[in-house]
Formats: structure tokens, sequence, C-alpha cells
């Protein structure tokens, strides 16, 4: 059988994490327009009976401004070397980025198979899609293939997952086939909070929140008990996040709720608070205390 690791890189929305969650099949990566959503290096795991493969969800490529972000960065650049493959991604639907012909210089330095996947295709004109792929112009040899994709629609992502496949080396599983993520239930309610902050509030303040799990259990009936902190930078984003008479965060944790009652599938008993620790991005201290140290990012 096949099977590998593969990291997906990509610059900020470039469609990765919506990608692996058609994929795999299941939500395993929170997903929202804004830049920056994907924090950590996720594993997802697709599983057939000829092969597996084990999908790393990394940070979106951009310029870092704060430490966090460099950790971000530093955590996309360590998975391309561990990795058998590295699928690019491309948002190219307003047009090529030099930043998009950047990426694949710099990682197909690695002198590992790559494929570059265009992504949004359902909403490219053909011309554009077209025009795209021929500014790409002559590239590096380790560049295997290039295809267009559209998670929304399904379109050549079994094309794209038999391109990878044959790339692969035969081996043996590398995760148990009843696994498709490594992260755990606690993270991913996290992630889903995260998530619904990230759609419901504009600018700088969903990318100053951290969330912070204080207590994550399942009761006897089956229902879970989730109390847990967003932690921003200022007093002023709080006052944004709670709102008029707390209008705004009521909102907010009635979605986020929703998404955990989805991802469960069981009843979900909520309790948020609000709190602030400033210019946490930018302190070590508190990135390892929100888990975002180098280690756990790696």
């Amino acid at each position: 059988m096949k099977s590998g690791y593969v990291a997906v890189i990509g610059r900020a929305n470039a469609g990765k994490s919506t990608l692996i969650n058609v994929i795999v099949g299941e939500k395993v990566s929170i997903v929202s327009p804004k830049p920056q959503t994907t924090r950590d290096r996720i594993l997802a795991v697709y599983n057939e009976d000829d092969c597996q493969i084990v999908f790393q969800d990394t940070p979106g490529v951009y310029k870092a401004d704060s430490l966090l972000n460099e950790r971000m960065q530093r955590a996309t650049d360590n998975a391309s070397k561990e990795v058998d493959l590295i699928l690019l991604l491309i948002d190219a639907h307003s047009g090529l980025k030099d930043e998009d012909k950047a990426l694949i210089g710099r990682f197909s330095a690695r002198n590992l198979p790559m494929i570059v996947a265009f992504t949004k295709s359902d909403i490219m004109q053909e011309s554009t899609l077209l025009s795209a792929i021929a500014e790409l112009g002559e590239l590096p040899k380790n560049v295997c293939d290039v295809t267009s994709i559209s998670s929304r629609s399904g379109k050549n992502v079994k094309k794209l997952l038999k391109l990878i496949k044959d790339k692969l080396p035969e081996g043996e599983p590398l995760i148990t086939d009843d696994i498709i993520s490594d992260k755990s239930e606690k993270f991913m309610i996290s992630e889903i909070m995260r998530e619904k902050i990230l759609l419901k509030y504009d600018k700088e303040i969903p990318h100053g929140v951290a969330i912070v799990i204080n207590e994550f259990t399942r009761r006897q009936n089956g229902s879970y008990y989730v109390n847990l902190d967003i932690v921003c930078e200022k007093q002023n984003h709080k006052a944004i996040i709670i709102g008029k008479q707390g209008k705004a965060l009521k909102e907010t944790a009635g979605f986020a709720r929703d998404g955990m009652e989805k991802f469960l599938d069981a009843k979900v008993f909520l309790e948020v608070y609000v709190k602030v620790k400033a210019d946490w991005r930018d302190r070590p201290d508190r990135l390892k205390e929100f888990g975002y140290s180098d280690d756990e990012l790696k």
C-alpha cells in the first residue's frame, strides 16, 4: 500500500483547511474568510484500502507581525521538512501573485515532490485559470503536477487524491485507521469558539484572541459542560466582544455552542468569560500558557 505525510502549504485564505475537511469528511480544522485562521499544525488522516495519507494543515504563509505569528510561520516551515510530498495551494481567482511564485521557489528547495493546485476553481473564470497556469512559467523539476480544484463543489478532488497517492512511497499505515486527527476534542472545542469569534468580529479583535478551556467534562447523561475564557489584549476589545448589555457575546456563544453540539453530537452547556491579558501575542510566558510555545506548534 501507499502511505505518507503531505504538508498542505499556501498563503492565508488559500483554502487549506476547507480542502482537508472535505477530504477527511470530518471537521478537523476551523474555517473562516479571515487570514490567520489556522494557528496550529494539525494532522488529518485519509484512509483507503490501499493507501493512507496523513495531511498536515499548516498556518498560512504571510509576513509575521508578532511573536505568535513568527512561531506559526516556523511551524509551517518545519512541516515542509518532515513530509513525503508538498501540496501547495494557490487561490488564483484574482490572478497569480508574485508571492505565490515565491512560495513555489521557496518550498521546491526542499527537493521533495510537489503538487501545485489552484483552489476555488468554481468561482474562477476559465481564462483566469489558464492565464495563471501560463504565468507559472518553467517550474522546478520536483513540481510533478499542476491542477485545479474546488473544495465546495468537489471538482477534481478525487483527481488530486490520485495524484498524491501516485507520488507517495510504499509503506505500512502510519496511524491506526480509526484516528482522523491528532487533536483532541478539547482542542477542537476551543477552536470552534475561536472560529465563531473570527466570523463575528472584525479587524484586529479576532486575531488578538486566545481561548482557554477551564473545564471540559462529559456528564453521566451524555451531555458536556464547557467553561472557557476568551482572552483578548485590550479593555476596549473586551467591551466590543461583550457588546451592549452582553448581546454580542451571547450571540457568539450561542453560535459556538451550536457548533460544539454538532461536533460532539451531544448537548453542550457552555459558560464563557472574557479576560484581558495585554500584548499576550508577544509574550513568551503567555504563549506557553495558551498552548503556543515553539514545542507545541512543532
